[in-house]
């Protein structure tokens, strides 16, 4: 089966060649790798083309953002199971190889997620995702628990629910879970630590954390969810020990620098 990766990027070349290399390095033989870029002004640019002979497409033109360049991505995408990884995020050695087999041995299974480790700047490992097995009606009640840079989809499946909203900033990953939810199985493999998720000052998690909630209630209304639903609660819960939260991950990051 091939594996498409779609990775976005916009003026992360910090990060981009450690992202580029997970993804290239990776055992399984069938990968189509594609980089979306932004029109970076950083560098992003002579990266991508120092691998531009082992990727199947690339472009960097200025586009509406992260949700759009994925789903340019994914237009151009021809393998039989997707996935998209950030350009500050990494794969582990084995990741895609292990993620194609369960796959292939589980048809009944639609998306399958692993563990995810939690990095700094300099690729130090200062956590752990709370990842966990999740399903259609605890997603809808706000318990996501999918690392994003640990999934892996059926392409037949994106046919059916995609694209992303390219309404979304933050939620987009949690709307295509929701929606791939309704229709396949979930599964998580506990113990296989397929990715690392980079928390830094400037990406998305820490700097715009606030956008995460809303959007992915705009989710919960758009299907019909009421405002005394599990996830409203956890709405305004979180909205309280948001600058509690958001201390403890600039306390976690400071920790190692």
């Amino acid at each position: 089966m091939k594996v498409s990766i779609i990775t976005p990027s916009f003026n992360q070349a910090r990060f981009l060649e450690g992202t580029i290399r997970s993804v290239l390095e990776q055992d399984y033989p069938d990968i189509e790798y594609i980089i979306v870029d932004g029109g970076s002004t950083d560098g992003s640019r002579a990266i991508i083309e120092k691998y531009a002979d082992k990727l199947a497409w690339w472009v960097s033109e200025p586009d509406k953002g992260q949700t759009d360049a994925i789903n340019k991505g994914f237009a151009r995408a021809t393998g039989d199971i997707l996935a998209w990884l950030n350009s500050d995020d990494t794969y582990n050695p084995g990741a895609i190889s292990s993620a194609v087999k369960f796959l292939a041995e589980n048809p009944q299974v639609g998306l399958v997620y692993a563990e995810t480790d939690l990095i700094d700047e300099d690729d130090r490992v200062i956590g752990r995702f709370p990842a966990a097995q999740t399903n259609y009606v605890r997603l809808r009640r706000g318990y996501v628990h999918i690392p994003q840079q640990a999934a892996f989809w059926r392409a037949e499946l994106w046919k059916q629910v995609g694209p992303l909203d390219p309404s979304f900033y933050f939620a987009m990953d949690y709307d295509l879970w929701v929606r791939l939810a309704r229709i396949t199985e979930l599964r998580y493999l506990p113990g296989q630590v397929w990715a690392n998720f980079r928390l830094h000052a400037s990406g998305k998690t820490i700097a715009a954390d606030d956008r995460c909630w809303p959007e992915m209630l705009r989710v919960h209304y758009r299907d019909g969810g009421s405002f005394f639903a599990p996830i409203v609660g956890k709405y305004y819960i979180r909205k309280l020990v948001a600058p509690l939260l958001n201390w403890r991950r600039q306390r976690q990051m400071k920790k190692y620098t």
